[in-house]
């Protein structure tokens, strides 16, 4: 493996959504990640097919409740820097995997913990899944249309955002700090603390006074004219985000307006009448028409692409940006790096050993 992280050694206990997403990030990255998977499981459980997440493993099936197997993961961890897993607290120290328990194998191992409360506090032990992470963070309810509902974003501002890339920075950070003082430590990654951060920025505008607490209110929730979608001719939408002056008036001249006798761009009066003028010329061309017509300007208008076109178009083309793993197109690893350039990533394959590179200090 290549990529700045290449010589970092993880363990993954295998578990939903979150903590891979976070492990595929340190695979792209260079790091060798070994997953452990069950050695059975309940015919219940819930598995997901195999994809993307699983991109850049080993992988070796574990039955972690038999002394056998926990002496497996002991050994493997004396030569790990990383571990993650992504039960609800307490669950490891029953099962002999916990921070204690490692620690004592090796004092210099990271201790990922991918949960969506936390490790403490009253929630900690509570089932919940990304929806109800954000809930309480704060960060679904401003996602909203005016007077309507908050709609889930998927599962990407918990699960991803707020959870495994949370986790991924923790651990960096960790092993960042490893290297003076030389010992390991635990990171508390929760997706509830995750998606809390996500409303910094609002939480500024709001304390400056220019976000408003009602949903679909404010300049950047799809209450502007100049920051919002339009459908097209064809039914497809174009997103529109020109916030400078500027740039709200080339889009303008490219759209054939000339300035109607409207209140100034900035000014909520006229937003909704902004919206109307702008919206029936989007509605005389299709889609990909638009992405042509603004393709060389600052006007800030882009097609909306749905995730199963975004890799055909030319920009992402240009940059290399999705890769083919298994037949499926997927992203390709993020970021850039001049110096130590991350490898294509590789289907997963079977455990056979460590590799023979060794982790910066080790």
């Amino acid at each position: 493996m290549t990529g700045p992280l290449a010589g970092v050694r993880v363990i993954e206990i295998a578990s939903l959504a979150p903590a891979p997403f976070g492990c595929m990030i340190l695979a792209d990255l260079g790091a060798e990640v070994l997953r452990i998977d069950r050695a059975s499981s309940s015919a219940t459980a819930l598995v997901p097919p195999p994809g993307p997440l699983d991109r850049g493993r080993t992988t070796l099936a574990v039955d972690l409740k038999s002394p056998e197997g926990l002496a497996r993961v002991k050994e493997l961890v004396a030569d790990a820097d990383v571990f993650v897993e992504g039960f609800r607290p307490g669950v490891a120290e029953r099962i002999g995997i916990g921070p204690d328990d490692l620690a004592a194998v090796n004092e210099r191992l990271v201790y990922a913990r991918m949960t969506g409360w936390g490790q403490e506090g009253p929630l900690s032990r509570a089932a919940g899944h990304d929806i109800n992470y954000i809930a309480v963070a704060g960060a679904l309810e401003p996602i909203a249309r005016r007077g309507e509902r908050p709609l889930p974003p998927s599962n990407l501002l918990g699960d991803f955002a707020g959870g495994g890339m949370l986790m991924a920075l923790g651990i960096v950070a960790a092993l960042h700090e490893r290297t003076s003082s030389g010992r390991g430590q635990v990171v508390d990654a929760a997706m509830v603390d995750g998606g809390s951060l996500y409303s910094s920025f609002m939480r500024g505008m709001h304390a400056a006074g220019v976000w408003n607490e009602e949903p679909g209110t404010n300049m950047l929730d799809g209450a502007a004219a100049f920051y919002d979608t339009y459908p097209c001719a064809d039914g497809k939408y174009v997103a529109v985000g020109c916030v400078e002056p500027h740039f709200f008036a080339e889009m303008l001249e490219k759209l054939g307006i000339e300035e109607p006798d409207l209140p100034h761009q900035i000014d909520p009066s006229g937003w909704d009448a902004w919206r109307t003028v702008i919206g029936e010329v989007f509605l005389t061309r299709t889609r990909d028409e638009w992405a042509e017509h603004f393709g060389d300007s600052d006007a800030c208008v882009s097609p909306v692409l749905s995730p199963w076109e975004a890799h055909q178009h030319p920009h992402n083309i240009a940059r290399n940006s999705f890769v083919e793993v298994d037949g499926i197109v997927q992203p390709a690893p993020a970021p850039r790096f001049s110096r130590t350039p991350t490898s294509t990533p590789a289907s997963p394959r079977p455990f056979e050993g460590w590799g023979q590179s060794a982790a910066p200090g080790r």
